[in-house]
């Protein structure tokens, strides 16, 4: 009886022993779930949380973390990206591919359209943190890009260069070298003047850009025209005094001027329908009897033919190729 007894004992004891391992292994899926879930709850919060960011008397709420970064419209943006070594996820092409000057970024990078044709079919299905757009969008174009992502349009205006850059910095954590940069050009621009001095003071400098064939010049605060006439002091011939905005200036007229040092841009992309205009330019007479064409005075491209001019790259590339050239009497 006793022994009856005993094994029964063992056997109420093994079954409690198993009940309560099952017990304890069934809950521990349970925990794990809670925090899987909590860790979710978490993830989702990050992803959610927001900031704010002021650029040019303007607030906007972005994304506490902006990695997906779309480029559209903005080619100043495009720029600042190289100075900084931002590698957008969509980003402008010119004739369908990425210009030879952006290769250091765009390896990656998913095309997004041209310039003024943003896909917004492509833009929304990169999912993007932030959307870079540009001032010369109409409302219409912004509405929809606002739709997909924080949207914030980029100043075209040369003078804003700075704001620029540091836009671009804050969204993406590169203060640091949007400063350095800053810093740099303000240090070359002060060698700049001391090396060229005075001796520019009574002399026609200008940079025109060859566009549909024609000759086009733009007002002292756009275009590289900051760089040689605010930054290093030149003076602007009246012409381009009087500019309202991007301007078309026959021949006749530009020969009339009588430049002493003519900066030359010009890009096959942006004369697709007279690709030799540069080229018959240069053999026309009026053009020959301009002081800086008799002289040997006329630089071509001294810096990429797109690039926008008023940008950080534009005037840090400028400065040195211009100084080069002027320097050199």
């Amino acid at each position: 009886m006793k022994r009856k007894w005993f094994h029964f004992s063992l056997l109420v004891l093994l079954i409690l022993l198993l009940t309560a391992c099952g017990a304890k292994s069934s809950s521990a899926p349970e925990k794990s779930a809670e925090n899987g879930n909590a860790a979710g709850q978490e993830k989702k919060a990050d992803e959610n949380e927001t900031r704010t960011i002021d650029y040019l008397g303007k607030t906007y709420t972005v994304p506490a973390k902006a990695e997906r970064i779309v480029i559209t419209g903005s080619m100043e943006t495009m720029e600042d990206a190289l100075v900084l070594g931002v590698k957008p996820l969509g980003g402008i092409t010119v004739g369908g591919k990425f210009p030879d000057m952006f290769k250091e970024i765009t390896g990656s990078t998913v095309s997004i359209g041209e310039k003024a044709q943003p896909n917004m079919e492509t833009i929304l299905k990169l999912k993007p943190d932030v959307i870079f757009a540009t001032t010369k969008f109409p409302p219409d174009v912004i509405g929809k890009l606002e739709k997909i992502a924080p949207t914030i349009p980029v100043s075209h205006i040369s003078t804003n260069w700075e704001a620029n850059l540091r836009l671009l910095a804050e969204l993406t954590g590169k203060q640091d070298a949007a400063e350095q940069a800053l810093q740099q050009y303000k240090d070359d621009l002060a060698e700049a003047k001391a090396k060229l001095g005075d001796r520019l003071k009574e002399k026609k400098v200008v940079i025109v850009r060859i566009r549909n064939g024609n000759i086009m010049i733009y007002p002292e605060d756009v275009f590289f025209n900051p760089s040689l006439y605010m930054d290093l002091g030149l003076t602007a011939p009246q012409e381009i005094k009087q500019a309202k905005a991007q301007e078309m200036i026959s021949l006749e007229k530009f020969s009339e001027m009588n430049p002493d040092y003519i900066f030359v841009q010009f890009s096959e992309d942006e004369n697709k329908d007279q690709p030799n205009a540069l080229e018959n330019l240069q053999k026309n007479p009026i053009w020959q009897s301009i002081n800086a064409v008799k002289n040997n005075k006329v630089f071509v491209n001294v810096v990429d033919p797109l690039a926008q001019g008023g940008t950080a790259w534009s005037k840090i590339h400028f400065l040195k190729a211009a100084v080069e050239k002027l320097g050199n009497e």
